[in-house]
């Protein structure tokens, strides 16, 4: 898309971020300590949210606190979540509450708090396409009311999309089934069914499903069904050890494999990064018991290894129908529910502001992004600016990329490499252990080779400019 007539006179911005999530929160405030970098964040939101409609009470970050916006990069920061405790005098609360892992709620307070600080961070402020100019070797990003902001280098952090199964694909479209993301604002419509059906056993499955058990009480209240492709119904991984897979150590060590490898392994590694807390599970084991006090009947049923093949209304459009397949017996077999909440995942998507630049992407044989180890996407050889992207690179940098605790660590690597230089300097080493072969080890010649990478040019350079715009 050639946007050289369009653009007015301005100074090309070092890096334009789109999408205020988390993840471009938190490169915005690590830039803000770097001034001879000029750097603006766009988002279409009026301001910052983080799924909203999973703010159940009680619902907690799978995360300890340090993995906020900044502190496991810089600590000293203005923006690190001790300095918004400060700032609202809540330290020596906090400091007796000896909690390591925040309310969501709180979390996204904190994360509101930055936002609407950062001088570099701009809400309602959609962005319709972007483009490559050329002749100026420079990024036009087209906003929705036509004006253009140039830019050196982008950074994507659209977020993420909801999952929806194949099998509901037409009810969630007609609105007859709901997604997780949309669970708070269904609730009060789920009161009057008689028999709820959760699908997926993540954290969110999890979390609506004890909700859902909370709100009923004793067992006088609706059928609460659970059911889940997974073959069990398991905690998330946080064994000490087990925990150096979200480290930059592993990120590196992983992003090394070959692609089939890769592929390969990340469904395997499902409990790292898909499954529930175990206190969560704990919790919900514990509204069962309360449930069936006195030996009531608990009037809930948890289906592991359950997947739906298909989904419609039932007869006259009251309920729904659900086709059902237990994968490791191979039985199938028809199941009636008046309600579904699906807690069946995100996932990077594409999105449409890029639909003139797809040409000029190096996509992989499976139309996703080839991205080095500094979050660059291979692009055309021609186009010497640099698009970065955040929670876009499961396929390349395995199972920390969803992960908010790598979140900062990424976007100093991304500053550092649009800097050209260390503007955060970052550990060398993060992990005990060793991921790979050990330096000793001899490859065989039938070993396979390395992932297949895009070649991408060096950064650009920088203005002097040390006003954020």
């Amino acid at each position: 898309m050639d946007l050289t007539s369009e653009l007015p006179p301005a100074t090309p911005y070092d890096l334009v971020g789109i999408g205020l999530g988390p993840f471009n929160l938190s490169l915005a405030a690590l830039a803000d300590a770097v001034p001879e970098l000029r750097t603006l964040f766009l988002d279409a939101k009026p301001e910052f949210s983080w799924h909203p409609g999973l703010m159940v009470d009680g619902a907690t970050m799978q995360v300890p606190y340090l993995a906020d916006l900044v502190s496991l990069v810089d600590p000293t920061s203005p923006w690190s979540f001790l300095a918004y405790l400060r700032e609202h005098d809540r330290l020596f609360p906090f400091y007796f509450a000896e909690q390591s892992h925040l309310s969501r709620r709180e979390y996204e307070h904190y994360c509101r708090w930055a936002a609407e600080r950062l001088p570099n961070c701009r809400f309602a402020s959609p962005v319709r396409a972007v483009g490559w100019d050329g002749r100026a070797e420079l990024f036009r990003v087209v906003l929705r009311d036509g004006r253009t902001v140039p830019a050196r280098n982008l950074v994507l952090g659209v977020g993420t999309a909801p999952v929806v199964p194949e099998a509901f694909v037409d009810l969630h479209a007609a609105g007859a089934v709901h997604h997780a993301e949309d669970y708070l604002g269904a609730r009060r419509g789920l009161d009057a069914a008689a028999d709820i059906t959760v699908v997926g056993s993540g954290q969110s499955g999890a979390e609506v499903f004890l909700d859902l058990l909370r709100r009923r009480g004793d067992a006088s209240g609706p059928r609460l069904r659970w059911l889940t492709r997974s073959r069990a119904i398991a905690p998330m991984e946080y064994s000490k050890l087990g925990l150096e897979h979200f480290t930059p150590d592993y990120t590196r060590y992983f992003h090394t494999l070959p692609e089939p490898v890769r592929d390969r392994l990340v469904p395997s590694q499902w409990q790292l990064y898909k499954a529930a807390g175990a206190d969560t599970l704990a919790d919900i084991h514990a509204a069962l018991y309360d449930r069936t006090l006195g030996g009531a009947a608990p009037d809930v049923e948890i289906l592991p290894g359950t997947e739906v093949l298909a989904a419609r209304r039932g007869p006259g459009g009251g309920g729904l129908e659900l086709h059902c397949r237990h994968r490791e017996s191979g039985a199938e077999y028809p199941l009636r529910t008046d309600a579904a909440v699906l807690a069946t995942g995100h996932a990077a998507h594409r999105p449409a502001l890029l639909d003139t630049f797809t040409d000029l992407v190096d996509w992989d044989r499976q139309g996703r992004y080839r991205v080095d180890l500094d979050y660059r996407v291979g692009l055309r050889p021609d186009v010497t600016g640099g698009l970065y992207v955040q929670n876009a690179e499961l396929h390349t940098h395995g199972v920390g990329t969803p992960d908010l605790g790598l979140g900062a660590h990424r976007a100093a690597v991304i500053l550092n490499a649009v800097a050209g230089r260390t503007v955060h300097r970052l550990p060398a080493r993060t992990a005990w252990t060793t991921f790979g072969a050990p330096a000793t080890a001899t490859v065989s010649a039938t070993a396979p080779g390395a992932a297949p990478t895009a070649t991408v040019p060096p950064p650009r350079g920088l203005t002097t400019t040390a006003t954020p715009g």
